[in-house]
């Protein structure tokens, strides 16, 4: 099975060289690194739809976290957004599936 490049959390290297073994490692610059966290997200959520649990759900939030960071936004002002459009718009908790919009005029 050959290796593939992936995004690992900063302290992977050190873990492994603990563990006796060795590994190599490079530092991505800014648009590589971005493109690697969408993947890693896209990973983390596929890992989570396969076993559901608040480990995956952890990376999730960490990957989430650091694209936040990546790209300059905070938290609380997605927080803060994500409740008024809740407010405003609702949730997912109800399940609704939009299946068609018509585009009849009734005057």
């Amino acid at each position: 099975m050959t290796f593939r490049p992936k995004l690992v959390r900063d302290r992977i290297p050190d873990i492994i060289k603990e563990a006796g073994k060795s590994c190599e490692y490079t530092v991505m610059d800014d648009q590589e690194y971005e493109c690697c966290l969408l993947d890693k997200l896209y990973e983390e959520i596929d890992e989570f739809m396969e076993d559901p649990c608040v480990e995956e759900a952890a990376d999730i939030y960490e990957v989430f976290l650091t694209l936040l960071s990546n790209n300059h936004l905070d938290l609380n002002e997605v927080l803060l957004v994500a409740d008024s459009k809740r407010r405003t718009r609702g949730g997912f908790i109800e399940r609704i599936l939009l299946k068609k919009i018509g585009n009849e005029c009734n005057l």
